[in-house]
């Protein structure tokens, strides 16, 4: 019989999406992907290079299960140079991609019973992950602009809360935290002594002059009640390669390098050593990207809010847009009402070959999310079916 663990999780819509997709395009169908939440830039040659080596020097044997210390030594450059917060290499954990660095993280500080707070709009494995420990998932939602709603997460916070799951910049909202939210959200972890379990992997994806907070290096307080999450999917376009890391108060750090030894040991040797190619020499290539995906946020940013009924923040961070498409719940096809997010992306994919992720699956039910990860070709054809499908409902 399924465990009663596995009967409780819901698998991930997007990870569900993108199988879908594949399947549709090895049948010879022509999708256009505006869903996937990964770069569509190759890894830097010189991170490719560095991998390579590492494979021709021999480095693929099992090595010490927090990582490499060059890499480490690296990581805690990295988070003082660009988030004024210090720590040692032995506080530093590298793992199989940053979801895995998450799991790790709730399983150091939250036992069955506990509960966590998740804001919402949030990212599809958030709930999971704390459900997999046996704690309960406390969601609440964020304001209008999709900033933290400090007074709602006070009121959510009870004897059992054991931690906050935050994302800034935020998937799938954009919305890049302010320093005041983060700083009050500081002083609440401190006050009812609950850790903040922060994922940053986004950091490096800023629009509009915007700055990203780590909330770790506002106060002593702060640092020791917060763990990073960061990776080296988004800004290195290294997301196949799974390689993320937590950075956390020693005595938690011990604890996510003890459980990691259970799981999966070291993460792979010599993309470690591709890694530590990336922090030390891209921030160039890094640049660059932020640069194009801008241009692309703004083009698609103007196009989704030019088309009949729908309505769109701007943003500030990550890259993808959440168009509210409500004005489209209701209306038919083929004999098929659209009745929530969900029917309108099959819509959209049966009629347009496009391939959008259901809000509802982030708690948004109005709405869907649009990734702006694909060649400004393809945005641009994507969207110019997208459109013509709508017009084709009204």
């Amino acid at each position: 019989m399924l465990s009663k663990i596995a009967q409780n999780i819901t698998p991930s819509a997007t990870c569900e999406l993108e199988g879908v997709v594949s399947d549709m395009k090895a049948a010879g169908v022509d999708v256009i992907g505006l869903n996937a939440g990964e770069p569509d830039f190759d890894t830097p040659e010189n991170i490719r290079d560095a991998c390579k080596k590492a494979l021709d020097e021999g480095k693929t044997r099992y090595i010490n299960v927090p990582g490499i210390p060059a890499l480490r030594k690296a990581i805690c450059e990295k988070l003082k140079r660009d988030n004024g917060v210090e720590y040692t290499p032995a506080q530093i954990c590298v793992s199989t991609g940053a979801k895995q660095a998450l799991n790790n993280a709730i399983m150091a500080v939250v036992n069955a019973g506990d509960e966590v707070i998740i804001p919402m709009p949030g990212w599809v494995s958030y709930v999971e992950i704390v459900k997999l420990v046996g704690a309960v998932p406390v969601c609440v939602d964020t304001k209008e602009d999709f900033q933290l709603d400090l007074d709602a997460i006070e009121k959510a916070i009870t004897p059992k809360t054991a931690a906050i799951m935050i994302n800034t910049p935020n998937n799938p909202t954009g919305a890049v935290y302010t320093r005041e939210s983060l700083e009050k959200l500081a002083e609440l972890a401190i006050k009812h002594d609950f850790y903040i379990v922060s994922d940053e992997v986004y950091e490096k994806l800023i629009y509009n002059g915007k700055k990203h907070e780590c909330v770790a290096s506002f106060s002593e307080g702060a640092y020791n009640h917060t763990v990073i999450i960061n990776g080296m999917s988004k800004a290195f376009a290294m997301t196949g390669w799974r390689c993320g890391y937590t950075a956390a108060p020693a005595d938690i750090a011990a604890g996510i390098s003890a459980i990691q030894g259970h799981t999966t040991s070291n993460s792979t040797t010599f993309v470690q050593w591709a890694s530590l190619e990336a922090l030390e020499k891209n921030d160039g290539t890094i640049k660059e990207m932020v640069g194009e995906y801008a241009k692309r946020k703004d083009y698609t940013y103007g196009r989704l809010t030019g088309m009949e009924g729908i309505t769109c923040a701007n943003v500030d961070g990550a890259f993808y847009l959440l168009p509210d498409v409500s004005y489209y719940f209701g209306k038919k096809y083929d004999g098929k009402e659209i009745k929530d997010s969900f029917d309108f992306c099959s819509y959209i994919l049966e009629k347009a070959h496009v391939a959008i992720v259901p809000g509802g699956a982030f708690n948004a039910p109005n709405c869907v999310r649009i990734a702006y990860t694909n060649s400004m070709p393809k945005i641009q054809e994507g969207l110019d079916r997208l459109e013509k499908a709508l017009k084709e409902l009204n």
